[in-house]
């Protein structure tokens, strides 16, 4: 992993639980461009998580996340202060907007509004036609005031799960063609609101989502991994993952977030039909490649570049 030695600049707090962290180089310099919807993966106390980027990230001079307060690595990142320094990936990002289309609808619930806050920055700057939907508990909502300023009436702001199922499906239905559709939020929402935009006439290339919670996997049923460049099978039981299995035979897979997301596990595949369940690979990698954190196999053994 390619290292960057950050340093706490100031934090403010966003929301109840909700602490916003700006991190500079520790050496001054300056940090490396990004895309709206990127991420960092952060070094929090034993952890290591992964949290989306708020700031414009064309020169940025600083990265800004923000955390919601959930135990583990999140408090540990709750309790630094300016000064106090923090080891981060490279950012990465799966999230992207697609700059060919005619419009952005983006739909975020709870901490899942962080990467969308780049969005709507970044479709702000260059000019581009963007609506939100923001579902929150009560008095949670972060960046409230300065989404409203931006958007004004095209942010819908909700705390009720019937009012953000009548405007989700009302928004889905009356797009105009091109548009696009961005989802973050914990995996019940993220899976309705598609479900309502299959329902709704949408079609797999102009919806995207990033889950901010892994989502509950299957435990699978059990198969070989066969490591072509050893000539060693390793077998992965149901229930365990395929990164799991390899590094308790001794294999070591570089990796990161360990939910599909970050890309880090990424390994070329030589035979065999693999299953993904990750939220990195596009439709032109499956066959290809394998996320190991998460995917599994469809065959009773897949060949992996190890």
């Amino acid at each position: 992993m390619s290292v960057l030695d950050l340093v706490v600049r100031r934090t403010t707090e966003l929301a109840d639980g909700i602490r916003e962290l700006a991190l500079a180089a520790a050496d001054a310099g300056p940090l490396p461009p990004h895309p709206a919807g990127s991420h960092l993966v952060l070094e929090c106390g034993p952890a290591r998580n992964a949290y989306s980027l708020t700031n414009d990230g064309t020169a940025p001079g600083e990265y800004t996340i923000a955390v919601l307060r959930r135990g583990g690595g999140s408090t540990h990142l709750h309790g630094l202060g300016p000064g106090d320094r923090v080891a981060a990936s490279r950012p990465r990002s799966a999230f992207a907007p697609v700059r060919t289309a005619r419009k952005h609808l983006l739909i975020a619930g709870g901490i899942g509004i962080t990467p969308m806050v780049a969005h709507v920055r970044e479709a702000r700057r260059r000019h581009r036609d963007v609506e939100l939907i923001y579902v929150h508990r009560p008095h949670a909502g972060a960046f409230a005031a300065e989404l409203a300023a931006t958007l004004g009436p095209r942010l819908h702001r909700v705390t009720g799960r019937a009012e953000f199922v009548r405007v989700t499906r009302n928004a889905l239905a009356a797009q105009p063609l091109g548009t696009h559709l961005y989802v973050c939020g914990p995996g019940g929402l993220t899976d309705r609101v598609l479900t309502d935009a299959a329902d709704a006439g949408w079609v797999p290339p102009r919806l995207h989502l990033e889950r901010f919670v892994p989502a509950d996997l299957e435990p699978g049923t059990e198969f070989v991994a066969r490591l072509a460049r050893s000539g060693r099978d390793v077998v992965v039981p149901s229930g365990t993952s395929l990164l799991d299995a390899l590094e308790r035979a001794g294999v070591a897979v570089p990796n990161l977030c360990r939910q599909g997301i970050c890309g880090e596990c990424r390994t070329p595949v030589l035979a065999g039909t693999p299953l993904h369940r990750d939220e990195y690979l596009d439709e032109s990698e499956h066959g290809t490649a394998v996320m190991c954190c998460v995917s599994r196999s469809e065959t009773d053994t897949l060949e992996l570049d190890l």
